[in-house]
């Protein structure tokens, strides 16, 4: 009976994917691709194209292969054989995250970690809409002077996680999760310094927050190959379908573990942002020093907070709306940073002459300086900023983002490519509806940018000025002539953040203990972020693997 009564519903929905690919295949027919002529790989499926390996958790070298045949901007299949394209090309990139960025917007598949009501909905909500208004909210919360003012506040944090491994190690040598203490760090300083709130005491036995396990599980689930393959299928028509309620309850009845793995983490996570917002709106009621922080706008919420109470009322957005950008803002500044130290401290762990060198640099700071460093003093480290720089070049924590282009448009192109007929071209038509991978990864790989090491991860090369062949490529990225953080109105404005968060926590940390391979095989999974992961121990053999990163910590002998 209960069968039967949701037979139809799903019914209907078989209907429509089998209509929608119907026309798919009938459109290739009918009218021809503008983009077959650009080169790029064979198909490897029908009705899937190139998804599957593309975002194949364990990708190995499949897209730097790609790369390295096909250029800087090669053709892809998606679902039905639909062209899709593969760009780092500088030139272009720079129309189209910065000059032409309205016509590349976000890609209707996309799904954040935001959502109007958690409580109810499906998943999740676009944050399109909001997203220069909040830059320009928030760009003074992440400016220079912010970082200085509250560089203290992350040094306090970063101080209770030392104190913590130093007791888990004792007088020996211990494995522990760094990924799980990098996440745990990463959110309590968002929290602290960006959302007047607490998660976590960082004491070595305490649980995770369900926060931080939610936001560090979530990239790995919505980028799982099914998933992905259903977000380009469906997301971008279904989500707007029916009410909350109807979304709620379909998402509850239909027999899929994953959907209800995000549900929950969606749940989690609004109910968590209710508890900062609430918290930050009681604030003001608490006399002059809350209503003089929110004036000031000293942090995120009190930013977001002041913004909305000097609104017109035209222009003042609901409290679901600010609710909404916790989540968000908070899994940018805390996700990607959290995976970016835990690839630093494994390289440090292989390379252990580089990690002498760098604990030598900051032990003699902090010696200099007295103790704990203020902002311009980390900045000034030469090897910890190459290390930070080189390390996010190489490893690019993201290393892919997508655009979809909302109207035809011509993208010119620093390097020509030769397509299938022979034919030289030095800009590219793209169609409207087009996807586009942007492929900031290799953009930090390219060998004509960075030289023939540029695979190769090497810190000293940030020690003396950057070659023509940098300087010249007019890379449109925020952050040192690298795209790991984007460019253009949609880049990480949180970069600076992320920059001190990372540079504390690694002077802190390699001042008193040292890191070492455990010996264990770890793998990096992408996950739409690269994460490490090990074979999980409830499951030998099965493949299966655990997000974590071990790895042997001691102490630093005095």
């Amino acid at each position: 009976m209960y069968e039967q009564a949701f037979a139809s519903p799903l019914q209907l929905l078989s209907i429509g994917i089998g209509a929608w690919g119907f026309w798919r295949v009938l459109r290739s027919f009918l009218f021809k691709d503008p983009l077959a002529v650009i080169p790029g790989p064979p198909s490897a499926s029908w009705p899937l194209g190139d998804l599957p390996k593309l975002f194949d958790k364990r990708p190995g070298n499949y897209q730097e292969d790609l790369f390295k045949k096909y250029g800087r901007t090669f053709r892809i299949t998606g679902l039905f054989k639909e062209s899709l394209l593969v760009v780092s090309d500088p030139k272009a990139l720079y129309r189209i995250l910065i000059k032409d960025q309205d016509i590349f917007e976000e890609s209707d598949d996309t799904v954040s970690p935001s959502g109007q009501d958690y409580s109810q909905p499906l998943a999740t909500a676009s944050p399109h809409s909001f997203h220069t208004d909040r830059i320009n909210i928030l760009d003074p919360v992440f400016s220079a002077a912010y970082m200085r003012d509250n560089t203290p506040v992350f040094c306090s944090v970063v101080h209770k996680l030392e104190n913590s491994i130093e007791q888990l190690v004792g007088s020996g040598e211990k494995e522990i999760d760094l990924l799980s203490w990098m996440t745990r760090t990463a959110l309590e300083l968002v929290a602290q310094s960006g959302l007047g709130y607490t998660f976590d005491t960082l004491e070595p036995h305490a649980s995770e927050h369900p926060y931080a396990t939610s936001i560090r599980n979530w990239v790995g689930t919505v980028n799982d190959p099914v998933v992905t393959v259903i977000r380009f299928l469906l997301y971008p028509y279904v989500y707007n379908i029916g009410g909350p309620r109807f979304q709620r309850t379909v998402v509850n009845v239909l027999p899929w573990k994953k959907l209800h793995a995000i549900r929950d983490m969606v749940d989690v996570m609004h109910k968590t942002s209710i508890d900062i917002f609430e918290n930050a709106k009681r604030g003001l009621d608490k006399g002059d020093d809350a209503r003089e922080r929110i004036a000031k706008g000293k942090d995120i919420m009190s930013a977001l907070l002041k913004a909305n109470m000097l609104a017109s009322e035209g222009d003042k957005l609901p409290d679901e709306e600010l609710i909404a950008q916790v989540s968000t803002l908070t899994f940018a500044a805390m996700d990607t940073t959290s995976n970016a130290l835990s690839r630093i401290l494994y390289l440090l762990s292989e390379h252990p002459e580089v990690q002498e060198r760098l604990r030598g640099e900051v032990t003699q700071a902090y010696t200099h300086h007295g103790g704990d460093m203020d902002y311009e003093t980390l900045n000034a480290l030469p090897y910890l900023d190459a290390v930070c720089r080189e390390s996010l070049r190489v490893y690019t924590p993201a290393p892919f983002v997508t655009r979809q282009a909302r109207k035809d448009a011509v993208v010119p192109l620093a390097t020509p490519i030769t397509t299938t007929e022979g034919r030289e071209i030095n800009e590219l038509f793209v169609p409207k509806d087009t996807l586009l991978f942007i492929a900031l990864g290799n953009c930090n790989r390219d060998p004509l940018i960075w030289g023939p090491e540029a695979t190769e991860w090497k810190p000293e090369r940030w020690l003396s000025p950057q070659p023509e062949s940098v300087t010249q490529a007019r890379i449109p990225g925020v952050y040192s002539n690298l795209m790991t953080f984007l460019g253009g109105g949609r880049s990480c404005i949180g970069f600076k953040f992320s920059q001190l968060e990372m540079k504390i926590v690694l002077s802190v940390l390699l001042a008193k203990v040292k890191f070492a391979p455990s010996g264990k095989n770890i793998v990096w999974l992408s996950n739409g972020i690269v994460q490490p992961a090990v074979e999980d121990p409830k499951r030998p053999g099965s493949g299966e693997t655990e997000l974590q990163l071990p790895l042997k910590v001691s102490l630093v002998a005095e």
